[in-house]
């Protein structure tokens, strides 16, 4: 590998701090946005997406406040208005009038929440493993959201996060450890969901009221064997939203694009063609 890191890309002003996002591809907008584990970024979360969506997209895929390589200022606040703000942001500074959206996890929620608040920007949407409504915290969760930096609690949550253990393999447990520790890493995250837990579940919820107002064709994605986040949210989001399709995956956790990555990619590529 070069001395470049992949997940370092492109870099623009959004508000107040510099994001550092990944733009490939021609076509039909597509913003990704990543969940919340710890060491996360963009590229880490969509490493495997990226070139076959921008066969046939432009594909946006930035790290959101708090997360990756986008700027930490000190008097940030991690919270759904500012989440959805700084997307907004950067489409705004990439002139992205409207856009596919596809989020994971608590990107789901993210995901949810702008095309609630600004659902003109919104073209269709993709929730996986997604956060936004109610559930109990999961052990799986409790564990990725209070991670103290090791290997060996890395190798662990990531035990978590895979249906498949060998794609846990100590090189990319040791990898994504050291990502954790880069300078200002650990400390936003530690500091974005202290325990108890239960209480940022439930900021990240949108009343179920608004997800029933959701008109945008919605594809919902979930692996049955997710340990991280219940395969019940994604049902109750199926329930929810009018024009929703809901697709499992059997022996799969909750690395759906990573574990399932080719059925995932055909299925959200057809999705966003029709």
């Amino acid at each position: 590998m070069s001395d470049k890191n992949p997940e370092i890309a492109n870099s623009i002003q959004t508000g107040s701090f510099k994001t550092n996002y990944h733009d490939v591809g021609d076509g039909d907008n597509v913003f990704l946005i990543h969940g919340s584990g710890p060491g996360v970024t963009a590229w880490a979360n969509w490493r495997l997406c990226l070139p076959a969506f921008s066969e046939y997209f432009r594909v946006v895929a930035p790290d959101m406040s708090g997360f990756g390589f986008t700027e930490r200022p000190d008097d940030v606040e991690y919270n759904m208005d500012n989440w959805v703000s700084h997307a907004i942001d950067l489409m705004d500074a990439l002139n992205i009038e409207q856009t596919n959206l596809v989020g994971n996890s608590f990107g789901g929620a993210l995901a949810l929440a702008l095309t609630i608040r600004h659902p003109e920007r919104v073209k269709k949407l993709v929730l996986m493993g997604s956060v936004g409504v109610h559930f109990e915290l999961t052990e799986g969760l409790d564990e990725v959201w209070g991670y103290e930096a090791s290997s060996e609690n890395m190798r662990k949550i990531m035990d978590y996060f895979a249906h498949d253990r060998n794609l846990v393999s100590d090189e990319l447990a040791e990898l994504r450890y050291k990502a954790s520790i880069q300078p200002g890493f650990q400390e936003a995250f530690s500091a974005m969901f202290p325990a108890p837990r239960q209480r940022w579940i439930e900021g990240m919820q949108s009343p179920e009221e608004n997800i029933r107002n959701v008109k945008h064709d919605t594809l919902i994605v979930h692996g049955r064997e997710d340990r991280v986040i219940p395969v019940s949210t994604s049902q109750r989001l199926f329930e929810l939203i009018e024009r929703s399709q809901l697709h499992l995956f059997g022996q799969c956790g909750h690395w759906t694009q990573i574990e399932h990555n080719k059925r995932f990619n055909d299925l959200v590529i057809n999705f966003f063609s029709e």
